[in-house]
């Protein structure tokens, strides 16, 4: 049976960047549990599941359109100290958690200190950057098309 949109699936991966070199892998762990078609992964992840039969194992190369998207400049601001509590005193290269004007949650990386603050980039940090996912389809665990 091959995975396809609709159904809930276990899959092991490992992530790599351009120079081959692993960022994240799910094999000292559980299997990463999802719904096909479900938007909660990303695009190329999703297209490269979709199709797998169980105990299949292939690398897929995902551009960053199908990834995170772009880097966007405008995701880059200067954040004033002033605005933050007084314990507030993040690491360069430190990822914190922000809340915008309406309540929405938002999470940056430290760039760098600044006379006034901390520069702040709110870009997710494999934004513009093209992956590789090594993946293993474990299980297929339902299907929303069986009837």
């Amino acid at each position: 049976m091959n995975a396809k949109k609709g159904d809930a699936v276990k899959v092991h991966y490992i992530l790599r960047d351009v120079n081959d070199e692993v960022i994240e892998s799910t094999h000292d762990s559980v299997p990463l549990k999802f719904t096909l078609g479900d938007r909660h992964v990303i695009t190329g992840f999703d297209n490269g599941v979709t199709g797998m039969c169980i105990g299949e194992k292939k690398r897929v190369h995902i551009p960053f359109a199908d990834a995170y998207g772009p880097w966007k400049k405008e995701k880059v601001f200067e954040f004033d100290k002033s605005k933050a509590p007084a314990n507030f005193d993040p690491l360069v290269g430190q990822s914190v958690k922000l809340h915008r004007a309406d309540g929405t949650p938002v999470v940056v990386t430290i760039t760098e200190r600044t006379k006034n603050g901390y520069m702040m980039d709110a870009n997710h940090p494999l934004a513009g950057k093209d992956l590789t996912f090594d993946l293993e389809l474990v299980e297929i665990v339902s299907s929303r098309n069986e009837e």
